[in-house]
Formats: C-alpha cells, sequence, structure tokens
C-alpha cells in the first residue's frame, strides 16, 4: 500500500498542461478560422452580387391568374414588415425588423429573416356553391386597398362580396376580419373550411436541430390547455381549438380564431435537403352564421421570446419547448433568470455560461462532494477488496460478496450513496438540454470560435459524411468528450471486474460512454458542450483535491485494519443486506440438495 504524503505534483502539472493544449488549440483554430472568413466574406459579397435573386412568378401558384392582374400592398412597424398579395387575399410576406437568419454561404447569421416569403404559405376559406362546385378564398383575385396602419382585400364572386381586412398591431400581431355580403346566395353551407398549407424556412445553423423543433402547436378549452404535435397526422376531430401554429425553433406563425376550429386535422413531412425544413398542412373548420363568413381571426408572427409570449396571456408561454413540469420549471425560474442576472454584467454569452456553471456547481456542493469523496475512497479500499476476493476465490460468490460488504462496513462507504448525486443531475442534464437550443437571448451569440450557442461548431470540417456524426467536428464537443475520458479514467479505479463468465465489463462501458457522447454533443449546441466542458474540468479538480488535500490514506487504511479486530456492530442497511444474502444463500443451498437427491 502506498503513502499519500501530500499533492502529487506530477498529476496536477499533468492536468494543467492538458488544459493549456486543449486551449491553445481552440484558439489556434480560432485564429485561422477569422484569417479564412474574411477571404470567404469577400468571395461571398461578389457572388451574392452576380446572382441576384429572381422573384417567382405569381402564376406558378394559379395559373388561370395572369401575372399583371397580381397586386401586393404593405404594412410595416418596427416589428414587422408584412405584405399582401391580391392573389388569395392573404399573408405573402413576413419580415421579422429586429432578427437575422442564418446565410449558409457566409456562415454567419446575415440575411433579413422571413417566416413567410416564396410563396411558402398558402391559405383561405373553402366551401361549396349551391351547384356544389368548390369555392377556394385562394384561388381569387382581390383587390387592395390601404388606410394607415390597414389593408382592406376585397373579392367579387357572382354577386358576393368577401373581405379580409388586415391591421397591423404592435407586439408582431396581424388582426384579420373576414367579412362577407351576399354569400348567403350562393351557398348554403353553415361552415367553411380552413385550410392552410405551410412550409417551414430553414432560419437556423443546425439544420436537424431547427427540423425536430419544427411541428404544430395549438391550445383549447379556452387557452387552458396546450399540446403540440410532432408526428406524421395530427387530428383533434373532438376539440375546439383556440389558436393553432407552426413553432420553429425560434420563432413561430399563429393563427388564433375567436369562435375556435373545429374537426382540425393535419399532418407533415420532413423535407431532407433545400431551403425548407417541414412541409405541414391544416384542416379546421369554422362556423359561419346564416351562410356569411363573419368572423375575427388573429395572426402572429412572432420570437419565442417568453416575457413576450407570457405577455399575450393565451398560453403561448407553452410554444416554447422548455420541458415539462419540473424541468421547465428549473428552466423558467432558474437558468434563464441566473443567465439574464449574469449577463446584465456585461459579460459575453460564454462566460456567462461559465459563471453558470460554476454556481450550479457551488449549490451542488455539498452533494458533490459526498460522492467525489465515496469515489475516492473506494480507490483508497481497493487493495482491501482485492484481498477479499483473492481470500475468497473458490468459495461461494455469497461469502466474497459478504466480505466486500465488511470492508465497506469498516472503511465507512456507504455505496447506495453515490447514486444520490446521479439522479440529481439527470433532471439538471435534460434542462440544460432543453434550454440551450431553446434560449433566443442565446441565438447568435458567439464565444471564441462557436459563431452561435445555440448551433454546433463546425470549426474542423470533413470531406465526407460519417453517420450519426455528419460532416464536421465539433471542438467544443471533442474538448468535452476529452475530460468526460479523463473523468473517467479517475474515478473507474473503484469498479470491481466482473467475478463471472458471460458478465458485462463495467469498465469498459463506462468508456464506451464518452465515445458516444461526442455522436451526441456533435450536432447539438455548442453551448451545452461548453458547459459541460467545464462542469467536468470542475470535477476533476474537485476529486484531485479531496484525494491529495482532505482524505489521509494512511488514516484510511489503518481504521480498516483496527476495525478488523473490533467487534461487528452493523447498521439497518447493512444488516437488511446481510440477511437477503444469507436468505439467498439458504435458497441456493436448498436447490443443490434437491438436485442431488434426483
Amino acid at each position: 500500500m502506498q503513502e499519500n504524503k501530500g499533492i502529487d505534483k506530477s498529476q496536477m502539472i499533468s492536468f494543467a498542461v492538458l488544459c493549456l493544449v486543449l486551449f491553445g488549440f481552440m484558439f489556434y483554430f480560432q485564429n485561422k478560422q477569422s484569417k479564412e472568413e474574411q477571404l470567404k466574406a469577400q468571395e461571398q459579397k461578389t457572388e451574392q452580387v452576380k446572382n441576384a435573386v429572381q422573384q417567382t412568378q405569381a402564376s406558378n401558384i394559379n395559373p388561370n391568374v395572369t401575372p399583371s392582374a397580381i397586386q401586393t400592398a404593405s404594412l410595416n412597424n418596427k416589428e414587422l414588415n408584412v405584405e399582401f398579395s391580391s392573389l388569395g387575399g392573404q399573408v405573402s410576406k413576413v419580415q421579422l425588423s429586429k432578427y437575422k437568419a442564418y446565410d449558409h454561404q457566409t456562415d454567419r447569421a446575415d440575411l433579413p429573416l422571413y417566416l413567410i416569403d416564396k410563396k411558402n404559405s398558402n391559405y383561405g376559406f373553402q366551401f361549396k356553391d349551391k351547384t356544389g362546385k368548390v369555392i377556394n378564398t385562394k384561388d381569387l383575385v382581390f383587390t387592395p386597398a390601404v388606410n394607415g396602419n390597414a389593408v382592406t382585400m376585397t373579392a367579387d364572386y357572382n354577386g358576393a362580396v368577401i373581405k379580409f381586412i388586415y391591421t397591423l398591431l404592435p407586439k408582431y400581431t396581424l388582426d384579420f376580419k373576414v367579412r362577407t355580403k351576399g354569400l348567403a346566395a350562393v351557398t348554403s353551407d353553415n361552415k367553411a373550411d380552413f385550410i392552410w398549407d405551410y412550409s417551414v424556412r430553414n432560419l437556423e445553423k443546425g439544420r436537424a436541430q431547427e427540423q425536430s423543433h419544427s411541428e404544430f402547436s395549438y391550445a383549447f378549452n379556452n387557452y387552458e390547455d396546450y399540446d403540440y404535435d410532432g408526428r406524421t397526422d395530427m387530428s383533434e376531430e373532438k376539440e375546439t381549438l383556440n389558436w393553432i401554429g407552426v413553432k420553429q425553433q425560434f420563432f413561430s406563425s399563429v393563427i388564433e380564431a375567436k369562435n375556435g376550429f373545429t374537426h382540425s386535422k393535419g399532418n407533415q413531412e420532413a423535407i431532407e435537403e433545400g431551403e425548407y425544413l417541414k412541409k405541414l398542412n391544416f384542416e379546421g373548420f369554422v362556423q359561419m352564421t346564416g351562410s356569411e363568413l363573419n368572423q375575427d381571426f388573429t395572426w402572429y408572427f412572432m420570437p419565442l421570446d417568453l416575457p413576450l409570449l407570457k405577455s399575450y396571456d393565451k398560453n403561448f408561454d407553452e410554444i416554447l419547448p422548455l420541458g415539462w413540469s419540473f424541468i421547465g420549471g428549473m428552466n423558467r425560474y432558474f437558468f434563464m433568470p441566473m443567465y439574464n442576472f449574469i449577463a446584465g454584467w456585461g459579460l459575453t454569452a460564454g462566460w456567462v455560461i461559465f459563471l453558470m456553471t460554476i454556481i450550479v456547481k457551488l449549490i451542488l456542493s455539498p452533494i458533490m462532494y459526498k460522492q467525489h469523496k465515496l469515489s475516492a475512497m473506494m480507490k483508497v479500499i481497493r487493495p482491501e477488496i482485492d484481498e477479499a476476493n483473492a481470500k475468497f476465490k473458490d468459495a461461494d460468490p455469497m461469502k466474497k460478496q459478504q466480505a466486500t460488504m465488511e470492508i465497506y462496513r469498516k472503511a465507512g462507504v456507504n455505496q447506495m450513496a453515490g447514486c444520490l448525486p446521479a439522479l440529481v443531475q439527470i433532471p439538471i442534464f435534460y434542462a440544460l438540454f432543453r434550454f440551450f437550443p431553446n434560449f433566443i437571448d442565446l441565438r447568435g451569440q458567439g464565444f471564441w470560435f462557436a459563431k452561435d450557442l445555440t448551433a454546433y461548431d463546425d470549426l474542423i470540417k470533413l470531406p465526407f459524411k460519417i453517420p450519426f456524426l455528419g460532416d464536421h467536428l465539433s471542438v467544443f464537443a471533442l474538448a468535452c468528450t476529452i475530460v468526460i475520458l479523463i473523468y473517467t479514467v479517475m474515478t473507474s479505479g473503484n469498479m470491481q471486474q466482473p467475478q463471472q463468465e458471460g458478465m458485462p465489463n463495467m469498465k469498459v462501458l463506462m468508456y464506451i460512454f464518452p465515445i458516444t457522447f461526442l455522436f451526441f454533443l456533435n450536432t447539438s449546441a455548442s453551448g451545452l458542450s461548453w458547459y459541460y466542458f467545464v462542469s467536468n474540468a470542475i470535477n476533476i479538480l474537485i476529486i484531485l483535491v479531496i484525494k491529495y488535500l482532505i482524505l489521509d490514506e494512511k488514516k484510511i487504511h489503518a481504521q480498516i485494519q483496527a476495525n478488523k479486530e473490533k467487534p461487528k456492530s452493523e447498521g439497518k442497511f447493512q444488516k437488511k443486506m446481510r440477511e437477503m444474502m444469507e436468505k439467498a444463500q439458504n435458497q441456493q443451498q436448498i436447490q443443490e440438495q434437491q438436485k442431488k437427491k434426483k
């Protein structure tokens, strides 16, 4: 047995050198990338001038309408720029003025952010006339009239007048009123079918991540209940929906019906590549009064900013996927306020996350201290465990297990105490998994070579694609994987090797876990990787401090040897464990005797 006389300077120096190498590696690639970006940005500017975007012809939507018949009208405020098309009288373009979209050519968020553009949204009301012919307002040509912050779209169908009145309001809101006159003369229906086709535009860097966050969201029961639907088919035949929306990673397009949508159904289909992520189709009935369609609606084209969403008082804050119940509460009332508080000091996002990690570690320090101390003590008593295994090598497995438990008892080691910290960290991990890719305050915030902490960093680009990994390697993910491996090596010494054939080697499984973690983190938010890099680096420092400054190995070994001579005094846990093992041993003996009799 080795006696510890203080800090192992070689281990401390090795760890410090490793950290310096990792940080140097990061800075090297950051400087290298900045030079490449300057050249690339200049090339992109020249290319963009050459390849100006051409406007899509209106005839591509409805071949029966000539392009010259299509007119547009616009409304603007400090938050939204909205354009309306006379074809269908619908919203044809929506730009959020305060935000930018990611440009895959420049690798920066420097494009105007359009939720609706290039005909990716198409909606209208459908009903039948008295001859049975299907009428859809999206096929009618309206005449626009602008009056202040309002646009009135007017269409005529066989003497019936249909008006769409749009009024642009603050807080990303567009009031939408439908008024008809004479429609009762051409139709006998008492309900109209609202049909909305929407293709989600790719606005963020991480395509797979943004695609997974794109889905239907809706509320019912007077805004009290909320649901989302990421399945291929959506059906709410029995509920009256107060609003239906298409949620993206950081933005949402929502239409609210004052009298609700009934018999709602929809479907969605993922788009593997290109400008769009998903294609969604919604259909729901709206009630007509005396065969006239006089209903009030409201469009919301909004960022998923929690204070803004709460201000509507329509359960919009549930759109933000922060996790259910306790997990969502941690994000809403702990992580978000803490981030905003620290960010108020003027620090960049990366250093805010750094301080957040330290604060979380301090809060969990009593629990984490017990876990790390237990891990260190398990390493200390490893020779005693090995000695017991050798002594009872050919004995009954139960006796070997009892001897091992006795060593734990004498050393004051409670193995079950290590479970609590692991259980505590599971909800924290899942909360952060939801926090980093969905917190809009982090969107576009760079740190070192990561240009957006809500997306992965792809500093190391690969000439080919690796399954589940992609065509890049994230430096933050690599750094995090390395420190997790180091932490695993330092804590795996207390793991017992399998004593029976066919039993898995737990040490091997522990080493495999960090490698699989790389595949997970490589396409996840770089803020998450940075958080866990810092968290695990702190774990390593704590283990070194506990092992070399707090634990006295000589004293622990002496205590074990002294306890061997003392009479046994069992605690409740040890007593129960012993009784269970004795019972199992007795049953095993009975079974062996029965076999001999046969």
